[in-house]
């Protein structure tokens, strides 16, 4: 194994959201510091990987992005399986996408881990001038459902980097815990840590695609 293949825990994380909300650019200025503004909708469902070190520890995250389309809903527990970590995706300037971001909560909360750490992204904030969603209703909505909250711009980078790292160091606090009670009851982990990953997932460092159709 390569050193750039090592590491101490990989987490599965998921975008989800209405179709063109970004959420798909937020992956590629995360995973490759790129930014498509002839970006197409998203068919079926890709991932990439990116490796950060938190506490001394290499953390892989495998983010998975599916089309926000109703015509892909079939892919919706294969999607959430597996996944500890939430991005739930809105256009500032686009009010509903906002107001669908209580049909995709409950989605995730009917599919997916119940301890999953989830954070409310309103994307696009470049947009500021066509701002249709105040930043204060959002983050009082976040605080309400008990989730983290951020704005970012995948097109100028502005906290895209603060979403993914927060969501994984949230991610990171719950498993070492958890560990520690582990250590404190006499229950040795093994090597490198898999947290929550799909099973018969192809993992690479590389920024991997993996399509597929429902």
């Amino acid at each position: 194994m390569s050193r750039e293949d090592e590491y101490d825990f990989l987490f599965k994380v998921v975008l989800i959201g209405d179709s063109g909300v970004g959420k798909s650019n937020l992956l590629s200025r995360f995973t490759r510091n790129e930014f498509n503004l002839e970006s197409k909708s998203t068919i079926g469902v890709e991932f990439a990987t990116r490796s950060i070190q938190v506490d001394k520890k290499v953390i892989k995250a495998q983010i998975w992005d599916t089309a926000g389309q109703e015509r892909y809903r079939a892919i919706t527990s294969a999607y959430y399986r597996g996944a500890v970590g939430a991005l739930l995706v809105y256009d500032i300037s686009k009010q509903i996408t906002y107001e669908n971001v209580n049909r995709w909560l409950k989605e995730l909360r009917d599919h997916a881990d119940s301890n999953i750490v989830i954070m409310l992204v309103g994307n696009k904030s470049d947009l500021r001038h066509l701002r249709a969603v105040p930043t204060d209703e959002a983050e009082k909505f976040a605080e309400t459902n008990d989730l983290h909250f951020i704005e970012t711009s995948a097109l100028d980078a502005t906290h895209v980097e603060d979403a993914f790292t927060k969501i994984l160091k949230g991610i990171y606090d719950i498993v070492s815990s958890k560990q520690l009670d582990q250590d404190a009851q006499g229950v040795k982990p093994g090597e490198g840590q898999t947290i929550s990953v799909t099973p018969g997932t192809h993992d690479s460092n590389s920024a991997t695609q993996s399509k597929c159709c429902a």
